[in-house]
């Protein structure tokens, strides 16, 4: 009975001193920014914005720093009690001169065919978990990437969640991103092998290959909550989970990237293999 009255006690506390910080995030015209990657920095704590640019954000310490990262806008630190209204500056892109392509498609080919899946989510914050995609000669002939392919499970009737492309550095991680705007995706209900159509951008395989992934959004619309008796407290918990789950597959290769609090992270799962998101590439000509 005294380990259970400790218990309590401990959690009472840790909702005590736990404060929710809410703000908006908005353009130089005042325009809401939905979809804003928002991280306490330094600490694996984080959330999207909403459609109308509010964000709610769990942190103890009015001292931490809040890291907002978004496509098209310059990233931006800024200090908790000061997050009531951020500011963002957008980033003016000179326009790509129009260049017809003449795709023919004809040819098909599927590169990183996935075989094996398995359940795995986080739902602690916005995190980006990509997939490296080595280049091959033999793309010549087949150089565009046509569509994206990503398993995922969702118990929700539309989810979405964001892809990101991203280049090689001279240091072999993830560099520049290759679209200039955000590529937010549906995923319907259900368990299943989602194909996205991403033609109209006119990527091509880069010859030092390129690194595909997923950013889960933290937001309303993507939230199922649960509720749950703990045994030890014999209190009501709610649980939050944030869909689409996307699925993993097990690889040989122990190095891969994730991007947290505002910076690529390096990891190294164990000697031998690790977990990566089951994506693959249609390619065509």
């Amino acid at each position: 009975m005294k380990i259970n009255i400790v218990i309590l006690i401990l959690f009472l506390k840790t909702i005590w001193i736990s404060a929710q910080v809410k703000g908006i995030v908005v353009d130089e015209n005042d325009k809401p920014i939905p979809y804003v990657n928002i991280w306490v920095e330094n600490e694996n704590i984080g959330t999207t914005s909403e459609e109308d640019g509010r964000f709610s954000i769990d942190t103890n310490d009015k001292n931490k720093n809040l890291f907002f990262s978004i496509i098209g806008f310059e990233k931006k630190t800024v200090k908790v009690d000061e997050a009531t209204k951020v500011v963002l500056q957008s980033i003016t892109n000179e326009l790509d001169e129009v260049v017809i392509f003449n795709k023919k498609e004809t040819k098909e080919i599927q590169i990183g065919i996935v075989e094996n899946t398995i359940f795995q989510a986080f739902d602690n914050g916005p995190k980006n978990d990509i997939k490296f995609f080595p280049y091959n000669p033999k793309y010549n002939k087949t150089k565009y990437i046509k569509q994206v392919k990503i398993a995922t499970d969702s118990k929700i009737e539309t989810a979405t969640i964001k892809l990101h492309f991203f280049a090689v550095d001279e240091n072999g991680f993830p560099g520049s991103e290759l679209l200039k705007k955000d590529l937010i995706v549906t995923i319907k209900n259900g368990g299943k092998s989602t194909k996205i159509d991403v033609s109209d951008f006119n990527l091509i395989m880069p010859k030092k290959g390129i690194f595909v992934g997923f950013e889960k959004l933290m937001i309303e619309n993507n939230k199922l909550e649960r509720t749950s008796i703990d045994r030890n407290t014999n209190l009501t918990v709610t649980q939050k989970l944030y869909y689409p789950f996307v699925l993993y597959n097990y690889v040989q290769n122990p190095i891969g990237f994730t991007f947290i609090s505002g910076k690529w992270i390096r990891i190294n799962d164990n000697k031998t293999g690790r977990y990566e998101p089951a994506i693959s590439l249609i390619l065509t000509n």
